[in-house]
């Protein structure tokens, strides 16, 4: 049994598309929310749980409607056209109410000018704060006013160039109240702010589900694993293509915590229209969906629909088989385990990637673009030989080895600071992202294995409803502990969360996929799909 690779990669521009908008949007937002609208972690993660609220009641929603539509361009590629058409718009609509932000704290937006250090001073100067690591101060404690004024966001050693600790943990807290406070005096801006971005996150919602079920619909059940390590490995692609990006603009800059993001999220938005571009002038739905239901019958994977009475009308009788009558008992319990993993194993994941741009410049002093760079490119080179192996030693084993990985890889960064060997982290982080190639691979085949191809929207919608639910609590709860505990506290978070998944993975005892039990499925070793 052969995948057609081709076809698997240009139904992949859908998933490329939106992976590169949430690769911008999780390094971009937080930084925006906490630099120039002055918000706490905890109420940036408040922010950031939006998407993940929205797509609760959104995804498997869309995922349902697009399961009973009827289109001449297929049941999904209408719902990825407009929902890309619209984020893009608005996405450069963002980064002008951004810009009216940055104009209202202009006072303190040159981050070397001593006069924007005495204007933070004389207006924070007795105000309660904290810094990244925990400890609460005021600044008239720590400087006076021509003490504060002389601080500078680098120095230099050398060749090298390195953040100032006394402006990590004194100047970053105050601009930052100082930037609050102009907000708090004319919120108008924020609220445009957010109102923009639930226009974004909408549109970006209306369209997951259908694209991610794409995969599925177009590819025959033994196959699902290695098609979705190539739709991740095109997911990656555009994840890496925005971290090039970001270091191109220098968005991880400390001199640049205050730029304006216009020209970035431009082409971001570039980026996404001619992926969709691509996608329209080269993948063919209605076809290659009708033919993976004739393969799937023809070799035994499917039944075949029933016939209709004398004078009977059935819908898509060429795109749908025959349904299944349900989940069995056994099969219910797995289904709830699966995404039982699946929420822990989201908590750890989307608290790292979440607040890492923030641990990165305050705790680690260093470029976080470069660090998930490596993530991204390890993943991107274990997409293909995970979707092997677990064609070969099954789904749920491969997991439980991704979510050891990922435990570990978390709990060796947690030790990990600005004085550690920058190799050490960057290790981690490849660790990380061959961990979560192996997670991320299997897993949703394993949810879309136990139904129905004419519930595959419903229940990819339920997928990404697991995930979602605990990408609207982890920002939160783990902003609450960083703005309590300090910014020290994400790692060890992380890594908890992953190891409990490895507990719940061992209750799921269906949707791993056998070829070897399945009648006939020899003979399909030399069929290109």
């Amino acid at each position: 049994m052969k995948l057609n690779y081709k076809r698997t990669i240009l139904v992949g521009f859908a998933f490329f598309l939106i992976c590169a908008f949430w690769q911008a949007y999780d390094n971009t937002i937080p930084l925006i929310l906490t630099n120039k609208f002055g918000m706490s972690q905890t109420w940036s993660g408040v922010i950031m749980a939006l998407d993940n609220v929205l797509a609760l009641f959104l995804l498997p929603l869309f995922g349902a409607i697009s399961d009973r539509s009827h289109s001449k361009k297929g049941r999904r590629t209408p719902f990825i056209v407009v929902g890309t058409l619209i984020a893009a718009v608005a996405l450069v609509g963002l980064s002008f109410v951004d810009l009216a932000q940055l104009n209202n704290i202009k006072d303190v937006s040159a981050i070397d000018d001593p006069k924007a250090l005495v204007t933070i001073y004389e207006k924070e100067k007795d105000a309660a704060l904290i810094t990244p690591d925990g400890v609460k101060f005021t600044l008239a404690e720590k400087f006076s006013q021509e003490e504060f004024a002389a601080i500078r966001s680098q120095t230099q050693e050398g060749e090298k160039t390195l953040t100032n600790p006394d402006y990590t943990n004194y100047v970053v807290p105050a601009r930052q109240a100082y930037a609050w406070q102009a907000t708090a005096e004319s919120p108008v801006t924020l609220v445009f702010f957010i109102a923009l971005l639930l226009v974004v996150l909408v549109s970006m919602a209306t369209f997951r589900s259908p694209a991610v079920a794409l995969m599925p619909d177009v590819t025959v059940k033994p196959l699902r694993s290695k098609a979705n390590a190539v739709i991740n490995l095109m997911g990656s692609a555009g994840g890496i293509l925005v971290l090039v990006l970001g270091m191109v603009f220098a968005t991880a800059s400390v001199r640049n915590s205050l730029m304006s993001y216009t020209g970035y999220f431009a082409v971001i938005a570039a980026i996404m229209l001619l992926a969709l571009v691509v996608f329209l002038l080269t993948v063919r739905e209605p076809e290659w969906a009708a033919q993976m239901v004739e393969d799937s019958i023809h070799y035994g994977l499917e039944d075949k629909p029933a016939e209709p009475a004398d004078g009977a009308q059935t819908e898509e009788p060429e795109t749908l088989p025959a349904a299944k009558s349900g989940l069995s008992p056994e099969e219910k319990k797995s289904m709830i385990f699966i995404l039982l993993s699946i929420v822990l194993w989201f908590f750890g994941y989307n608290a790292v990637t979440s607040k890492y741009s923030v641990y990165a410049s305050n705790i680690l002093h260093k470029d976080y673009n470069l660090t998930l760079i490596i993530a991204q490119a390890a993943a991107i080179l274990s997409y293909l030989p995970v979707g092997m192996i677990a064609s070969k030693v099954g789904r749920k084993k491969t997991i439980r080895v991704g979510v050891i990985m990922l435990a570990v890889s978390f709990g060796v960064a947690a030790f990990l600071r600005d004085n550690s060997p920058a190799m050490l982290m960057n290790a981690m982080f490849a660790l990380a992202g061959i961990a979560w190639a192996t997670i991320n691979v299997n897993s949703f085949p394993m949810v879309v294995e136990m139904c129905s191809e004419s519930d595959v929207g419903r229940y990819t919608g339920l997928y990404y409803t697991a995930s979602m639910a605990a990408q609207v609590a982890t920002p939160m709860l783990s902003g609450l502990l960083m703005d309590k505990l300090g910014m020290t506290v994400l790692f060890p978070y992380a890594a908890v969360f992953s190891a409990l998944a490895l507990v719940t993975m061992h209750f799921v005892k269906h949707g791993d996929s056998r070829p070897e039990a399945k009648k006939g499925l020899d003979a399909l070793e030399d069929l290109d799909n």
